[in-house]
């Protein structure tokens, strides 16, 4: 499918500026986002409801804590192999397919239960595994349903925006569901919501007529450009950071007495990560991304570094608040920076081996920093965030090289050929830092 125009309106001087409505009011946006999010939530609350089932079943939390660490590691080596299958086969083969299946997983479980375990076990690893990767999907489908590279980019930072959101609305619904009737009636309406929000997504017309371009076949994909490398092992240091405050936080409020305080810590990352987000995508910016990048993760560890001094309360969440103002700001300059880096043909797949490497980092946070907290205190758990922010740093630091040529491929072919025949034939053929018509990002 033809995705040409993504040079119009990029970020210079002269450039037209752009809203979030802009983006909302295009031709199917607004549809494809809410299904993305819809379709998500099993992905997002899989382990909440996991644990909760688990627990209503008379399970141990050692028992919900496997089962929900089984979970996640199945989705973390799902994600590239079904992006790389989307690119290969087209998303409607896929996504929805994988969702069905995923969604059978845990019905699978919420109606045998967790009186045999290696049933249960292979239930949430069937979901975890073909949880379908309407991300990286989602990331794939803007050039061609929004056109303008401006929009893109500000679609971008919604994006990541609407990941804060679900991440604070998913886990409220699933407390919402058990109340009003029980855990495992709580697995099967999100999981049914799963599927409905995929179908949402993969019947409508840019994702039925959406087709990778040509790649080259290589057992590496989407990994062997070594930018794309050197982004989502920072990225694992990223999620690592988050990881760390979940537990750090536990503890926080354990020391002050008031579980709820737990709670608000979250709700104060979450929206400073709205606030950042919102003002990330509010304005153009001008220059590659690549530097950008990262001078926005030097801000987020920058931010994480107060968290060690475990004030009050009162300025603990101002902190909390603080330290979340460039979460998502860095994500969304991650997707730019992934759409120019991306080898011909995988971009589907690179954007889910950024869901992988953050998921993946993010349970190893839980993992180290509960240790921690337990030898030597709640500030040196706090300082994991730290260190794991400026781990990302330095890894972007160390990989500007790599970062300073988007080229995506390389093919000789590609190269000779016109700009505006490159955008027609492959999103991903840009040449030189900015994208196929030249612009800057």
């Amino acid at each position: 499918m033809a995705t040409g125009g993504i040079g119009d309106g990029a970020g210079g001087g002269g450039a037209q500026a752009v809203g979030y409505a802009d983006v909302l009011r295009a031709p199917y946006a607004a549809r494809l986002l809410t299904g993305t999010l819809v379709g998500r939530l099993p992905h997002v609350t899989g382990p909440v409801a996991i644990v909760l089932f688990t627990r209503a079943e008379g399970g141990s939390y050692s028992l919900a804590g496997g089962l929900a660490a089984a979970y996640g590691l199945a989705t973390a080596v799902g994600q590239p192999l079904l992006g790389r299958a989307v690119d290969l086969k087209g998303q409607p083969r896929v996504q929805l397919p994988a969702a069905v299946v995923s969604g059978l997983g845990m019905v699978l479980l919420a109606f045998a239960g967790i009186g045999t375990l290696p049933l249960a076990y292979a239930a949430v690893v069937v979901a975890g595994l073909f949880t379908p990767p309407l991300e990286g999907g989602l990331r794939a489908l803007w050039s061609s349903v929004l056109g303008r590279e401006a929009l893109v980019h500000r679609a971008y930072a919604m994006d990541a925006i609407a990941q804060e959101v679900l991440f604070t609305v998913g886990p409220l619904l699933i407390t919402v569901l058990v109340a009003v009737g029980s855990e495992s009636a709580a697995l099967l309406v999100i999981n049914v919501l799963g599927v409905l929000g995929t179908l949402a997504v993969v019947a409508s017309e840019p994702s039925r007529t959406w087709r990778s371009a040509p790649r080259e076949a290589h057992w590496l994909g989407a990994l062997r450009s070594p930018a794309l490398r050197v982004v989502f092992v920072a990225f694992l240091f990223v999620g690592l950071a988050l990881g760390s405050i979940t537990v750090a936080g536990v503890a926080y409020a354990d020391d002050h007495g008031r579980d709820a305080i737990y709670g608000w810590l979250l709700a104060a990352l979450s929206f400073g990560a709205l606030v950042g987000g919102a003002a990330y995508g509010a304005r153009q910016w001008a220059g590659a991304p690549e530097p950008r990048l990262r001078a926005i993760v030097a801000a987020l560890a920058l931010g994480y570094l107060p968290l060690a001094l475990t004030p009050g309360v009162a300025p603990m969440l101002v902190l909390a608040g603080v330290s979340g103002l460039f979460l998502a700001p860095a994500l969304a300059c991650s997707f730019i920076v992934i759409d120019r880096h991306a080898p011909r043909g995988t971009v589907t797949e690179a954007f889910s081996w950024l869901v992988t490497t953050f998921g993946v980092g993010a349970a190893a946070g839980t993992a180290v920093t509960g240790p921690v907290v337990e030898d030597v205190g709640t500030s040196w758990g706090f300082l994991v965030p730290g260190a794991a922010g400026v781990a990302a740093l330095m890894v972007l630091t160390a990989g500007r090289r790599a970062l300073a040529r988007p080229r995506r491929g390389a093919d000789a072919a590609r190269e000779s050929a016109p700009a505006v025949e490159r955008v027609e034939i492959d999103r991903n053929g840009a040449t030189e830092p900015g994208f196929s018509s030249g612009r800057e990002a």
